[in-house]
C-alpha cells in the first residue's frame, strides 16, 4: 500500500532549536504511514516581526514558497510551526482579499520568475492534518501504548488562535485536548491554552517575558500538569529554556518539562523516548515517562451534593 505524501515546510526553527519537532514529526508520520516530503528550495518565512518592519518584502518572502509549492505541484502544504502556518495562511489569504497587494507581491516574485495565485495552495497545521486526516478513533486504536497516568497541558500558543488562522475555536480551542484523551491521558484544565508565552520579548523586555512564562508554568501546575504540551516552537523554547530563570525571578521552584504534540503522540504510537528526540529539552522530561501506566485510572466518582447543604438560591422570576 502506497504512503499517502504530503508537501511539506519545515520552517528554520525545526532544523535547528527546535529538532526535536522535526525529529518527532517524521518518526510519527512513518508509524501513521505517511510521508512528509520537504519542498525544494524552501526559504525562511520572516517569523513575525518583519511584517511590523516592511509589509511588502515580509509578504514576498513568504509568497515565495507558496508559489514554490505551487510549482512544484502541491495543492496543499503542511506546517508544523506555528508561525510559518500563520504568516503562509496570511498571505495567501491577504493576496486574494487585497488585489492591490497580491499585484504588488507578484511584482516582486517576478524578478524571480515566480507568480502565486491566491487560494492554490491550502496551508495546513501538522496537528489539523493528524487529526482530520488520521483521526482520533484511528489514533485510539494504533495507540500501542496509551498515555494511562498523565495528565497534559495543552498550549496552542497566540499564533493559531488568531482570527484569520481558521484553527479550532479563537476562544477555546479543543483539538489537542481531543487527541490527549484518545491517546489515553488527561487533559488537565488550562485556562491560558491561548496566552502568548511573549514571543521573542525576552530578548526586548525580560521582565516582561518572564512574566508571562511565569503565568503559563504556573497555571500548568497549579492544574495537576506532568508536562506542558505544544505545537509552537517559540512557545516550546520560551516555556523550556527560560523556566530556570522565570524561577529565580519569581522565587518559585516549577519544574513542568514542555514537549511538542508529536513527542507524546510517539510515545503513545509505542516509538522510543530516543526516536522522539526527548532529552534535548532543558527541563528533564524523564519524569513525564516514569508516570505512564499500564492501565487506564479509575474513574473519579462524581460526589453529591450533601442533602443537610446549604439550597441553591432561587432565580427572580
Amino acid at each position: 500500500m502506497t504512503a499517502t505524501r504530503y508537501p511539506y515546510y519545515p520552517g528554520c526553527s525545526l532544523q535547528h532549536r527546535s529538532h526535536a519537532y522535526q525529529q518527532s514529526s517524521e518518526a510519527v508520520a512513518r508509524a501513521l504511514g505517511f510521508d512528509l516530503v520537504e519542498m525544494d528550495d524552501w526559504n525562511c518565512c520572516g517569523a513575525t516581526e518583519y511584517f511590523s518592519v516592511n509589509r511588502l518584502p515580509a509578504y514576498a518572502l513568504v509568497a515565495r514558497n507558496l508559489a514554490l509549492a505551487a510549482e512544484q505541484g502541491a495543492t496543499e502544504l503542511i506546517v508544523p510551526c506555528s508561525a510559518c502556518f500563520l504568516n503562509l495562511h496570511k498571505t495567501d489569504k491577504n493576496m486574494g482579499n487585497y488585489p492591490k497587494l497580491g499585484e504588488r507581491v507578484n511584482q516582486a516574485l517576478a524578478a524571480g520568475q515566480l507568480h502565486y495565485e491566491a487560494g492554490t495552495i491550502k496551508v495546513r497545521h501538522l496537528l489539523e492534518m493528524v487529526i482530520t486526516d488520521i483521526g482520533n478513533d484511528r489514533l485510539k486504536e494504533r495507540a500501542r501504548r496509551p498515555l494511562y497516568g498523565l495528565k497534559l497541558a495543552p498550549y496552542y500558543g497566540c499564533l493559531v488562535a488568531r482570527p484569520d488562522s481558521v484553527f479550532d475555536s479563537t476562544e477555546q480551542p479543543t483539538a489537542m485536548d481531543r487527541m490527549l484523551e484518545a491517546l489515553g491521558a488527561q487533559a488537565a484544565p488550562f485556562a491560558l491554552k491561548t496566552f502568548c508565552c511573549g514571543g521573542h520579548m525576552t530578548q526586548i523586555s525580560e521582565d516582561t517575558a518572564l512574566g508571562m512564562i511565569h503565568q503559563i508554568v504556573r497555571c500548568a501546575a497549579l492544574g495537576g500538569a506532568d508536562a506542558i504540551v505544544t505545537i509552537c516552537p517559540m512557545c516550546q523554547l520560551n516555556l523550556d529554556v527560560y523556566q530556570d530563570a522565570a524561577n529565580r525571578y519569581f522565587d518559585t521552584d516549577y519544574h513542568v518539562p514542555v514537549l511538542y504534540f508529536t513527542q507524546v503522540l510517539g510515545l503513545a504510537l509505542g516509538l522510543s523516548p530516543k526516536e522522539l528526540g526527548f532529552g534535548q529539552e532543558f527541563v528533564d522530561a524523564r519524569l513525564v515517562l516514569d508516570k505512564i501506566q499500564d492501565v487506564p485510572p479509575p474513574r473519579a466518582t462524581p460526589t453529591r451534593r450533601p442533602k443537610n447543604a446549604l439550597p441553591m438560591p432561587a432565580m427572580p422570576e
